[in-house]
C-alpha cells in the first residue's frame, strides 16, 4: 500500500524538469532548483530553531502529566515525539535543497529519512483529532466518560496511529525513487502521476483531511458550546477556551488545507490529458505548491505552543518547575552568604553579627 507515496514528499522537492510529449512535438517545461532554494533552506531553519527546544520541553512537560495519569498528555506526548522525528529530518532535506536537489548520503539513508518524513503529516493530523476527541468527551460528557478515558485506551489509540501510517509507508524502502545512489542523485523526486497515484491522492484528501477537519470544528465547536453554557466558569476563561477552539481549527487550516487543496487538484487535473500536458500550468501550479507545502511545516513548531502551553496543568507544572527553580537559588545562595559570614567572623568576633533578614530575602522573587 502506497498511499501517501509522491505527494506526502512534495514537502521538500519539486521537479527541475518536467517532461511531456505531445502527440506532434515534444515540450520541456524547465523549472530551476534556484527559485525554491533559498526559501526552502530559510524556511526548514526556521521551523528547526522554533520547534526543537518547544517540542523538547514539551516532551519533559507532558511525561510528567502521563507519570500523573493525565490522558490527555498522552496524545501531546505523542504528537510531540513525531514531530521531533520530523524535525531531525529537517537538516538533512535543507543540505539536500542547498546542493540543489542532489543527495550526497546512500539510498538507505535517503529512504529512512523519507519514511520518517513522510509519516509526520498524518500522524500529526490523526493524533490532532485524538485530542480534540479527548477534549470533547472530558467537556461534554464530563460524568460519563470518567471510566471510557483510562491511560491504557490512549496508549493503545496512539499506537495504533503509529503503526497503521507507518505501515502506510513501509513501501518507500522498496521504492525506485529512493535509490539516491544512483543516476542523477535525487531522493523521492515526484514522478509522473498515474491512475493508482490519483486515486490515492482522492482518498488522502477524504480521509487525512476533510474527515479530521469535520472532527475538529464538530468537537471544538460543542466544547465551546457546553463551555459557553456554564454558569460556573467566568468570562475570561470561556474566553480563553473561545480563542483556543478557533486557533486549532485555523492552525489546521492553515498548516494542511493549501496542500490537500493542490493535491486534488492535481488528481483532477488527471482526467484532462491537454492540462496534464500543459507546461503552463505545471509553472503556474509550482510556486503555489511551494507555499503549500511550507505552511505545511508550521504545524511542528506551533503545535506545542498551541496545545501544551495552553494547558492548565502544564502552565501548573512551569510554574512548579519555576518555584522549585528559584527555592534551590535561594538556598544556593543563602548558603553562600553564611559561608561567608561565619569566615568573616572567625576573623573579626568584635564585628556584629548580621541577621539573615539583612542579608538576602529568603522569598523567591516576584518574577519566579
Amino acid at each position: 500500500m502506497c498511499v501517501f507515496k509522491y505527494m506526502m514528499h512534495a514537502s521538500t522537492v519539486t521537479p527541475s524538469i518536467l517532461m511531456t510529449t505531445n502527440e506532434s512535438k515534444n515540450v520541456t517545461c524547465e523549472i530551476s532548483y534556484e527559485d525554491d532554494r533559498v526559501p526552502l533552506m530559510v524556511l526548514y531553519i526556521v521551523v528547526f530553531i522554533i520547534g526543537l527546544p518547544a517540542n523538547l520541553a514539551t516532551v519533559y512537560l507532558t511525561f510528567h502529566q502521563v507519570c500523573r495519569n493525565n490522558v490527555l498528555a498522552i496524545y501531546l506526548l505523542s504528537l510531540s515525539v513525531c514531530d521531533l522525528t520530523y524535525l531531525f529530518t529537517l537538516p538533512l532535506w535543507t543540505v539536500y535543497v542547498s546542493r540543489n536537489h542532489e543527495w550526497p548520503w546512500s539510498s538507505l539513508a535517503c529512504k529512512v529519512t523519507g519514511f520518517v518524513f513522510f509519516n509526520n503529516m498524518y500522524i500529526s493530523i490523526f493524533l490532532l483529532c485524538s485530542v480534540s476527541i479527548d477534549r470533547y468527551v472530558a467537556v461534554v460528557y464530563a460524568i460519563e466518560s470518567r471510566g471510557l478515558r483510562q491511560k491504557n485506551i490512549a496508549a493503545l489509540v496512539a499506537f495504533l496511529i503509529f503503526m497503521v501510517v507507518g505501515l502506510g509507508h513501509v513501501p518507500v524502502f522498496i521504492m525506485s525513487e529512493g535509490n539516491a545512489a544512483e543516476g542523477k542523485h535525487h531522493c523521492f523526486e515526484p514522478s509522473q502521476s498515474s491512475a493508482v497515484v490519483t486515486g490515492f491522492s482522492y482518498a488522502r484528501v477524504c480521509i487525512g483531511f476533510f474527515i479530521p477537519l469535520a472532527i475538529l470544528i464538530f468537537t471544538n465547536r460543542a466544547i465551546l458550546a457546553n463551555v459557553q453554557a456554564s454558569t460556573s466558569l467566568q468570562p475570561h476563561q470561556k474566553g480563553k477556551v473561545r480563542y483556543l477552539a478557533v486557533a486549532v481549527v485555523a492552525l489546521f487550516l492553515i498548516c494542511f488545507a493549501p496542500y490537500h487543496i493542490i493535491l486534488l487538484l492535481r488528481a483532477i487535473i488527471f482526467h484532462f490529458p491537454k492540462l496534464l500536458e500543459d507546461c503552463n500550468f505545471k509553472q503556474h501550479i509550482y510556486m503555489p505548491y511551494k507555499i503549500s507545502l511550507g505552511l505545511s511545516t508550521f504545524n511542528s513548531a506551533f503545535n506545542p505552543i498551541l496545545y501544551v502551553l495552553s494547558s492548565n496543568n502544564v502552565r501548573q507544572e512551569i510554574r512548579r518547575g519555576m518555584a522549585s527553580l528559584c527555592n534551590k537559588v535561594s538556598l544556593s545562595q543563602h548558603s553562600t552568604h553564611s559561608s561567608q559570614h561565619n569566615m568573616h567572623s572567625s576573623k573579626s568576633n568584635s564585628d556584629p553579627v548580621p541577621t539573615m533578614g539583612s542579608q538576602m530575602g529568603t522569598a523567591c522573587p516576584t518574577a519566579c
